[in-house]
């Protein structure tokens, strides 16, 4: 028997995905969700073997949720989202299903998921994450799990970035909290016009900036409101002073 949760914003969606399952007495619904705090509560407690997942949810979408998760179980997607999005799921996703599907397509993508259940389903669902998370509105806030709670922090929000090993601390008003991204995530995730990456270790909101100062040989320092300083190297420095068209 294998665990499967379905995780829906819409009853008639999840009823569908339940009936579907009917015709597969091998696979076992551990719980049925609403939204992505209640699915990620679900797939911590089951650990199961495949969920069903929407992307266009309140609260936190679908990706978000993945996110959260250090090792993702299989997902087939339920969905209706963008094309971006769907070239995406071609490429990473076990399989995705686009409203309204039928039994016939529905017991394909389970066939294809029991082809290929041996195999590793977290690096699919990475690779996934890290192109969708490239979308525009996916780039708009920062969804980050502190111990028990889920924060989310509107992108405007973001002070600047720091580099911390294999995470990233993003700072605000409120301090910082980690991100298990690179600084190369956030360099093509953030816009351009609004984020610069000043120093190898650090990308700041120019927003937040008070002034530059000189520092040390041929480097700077950028004021933020909040006082705090934020490095800006030799290379830095002209990628700054252009965005801020001085």
């Amino acid at each position: 028997m294998h665990k499967v949760i379905i995780i829906d914003d819409e009853p008639l969606a999840r009823s569908i995905v339940t009936e579907y399952l009917q015709h597969h007495p091998d696979l076992v619904v551990a719980q049925v969700c609403g939204n992505g705090f209640e699915g990620l509560k679900a797939i911590q407690q089951y650990k199961p073997d495949l969920i069903f997942l929407d992307i266009q949810m309140p609260k936190i979408n679908g990706f978000e949720m993945l996110e959260l998760i250090e090792n993702p179980p299989a997902v087939i997607f339920t969905t209706a989202f963008d094309e971006y999005a769907i070239k995406a799921f071609e490429a990473h996703a076990i399989d995705y299903l686009l409203k309204p599907f039928n039994q016939e397509r529905f017991d394909r993508a389970i066939q294809k998921w029991k082809e290929q259940k041996n195999l590793p389903a977290g690096k699919n669902t990475r690779e996934l994450l890290e192109e969708t998370s490239l979308v525009p509105p996916q780039s708009q806030r920062i969804v980050i799990k502190d111990g028990s709670k889920i924060k989310i922090i509107p992108i405007q929000e973001v002070h600047y970035l720091e580099a911390a090993d294999d995470f990233v601390k993003v700072f605000t008003k409120d301090g910082y909290f980690l991100k298990n991204k690179t600084m190369s995530h956030f360099e093509q995730a953030l816009d351009a016009s609004q984020f610069v990456r000043s120093h190898r270790s650090f990308i700041v909101n120019i927003q937040q900036i008070t002034r530059i100062d000189p520092y040390e040989k041929d480097s700077h320092v950028a004021i933020l409101r909040s006082g705090a300083k934020v490095p800006v190297s030799r290379t830095g420095y002209p990628r700054l002073k252009a965005v801020l068209g001085l």
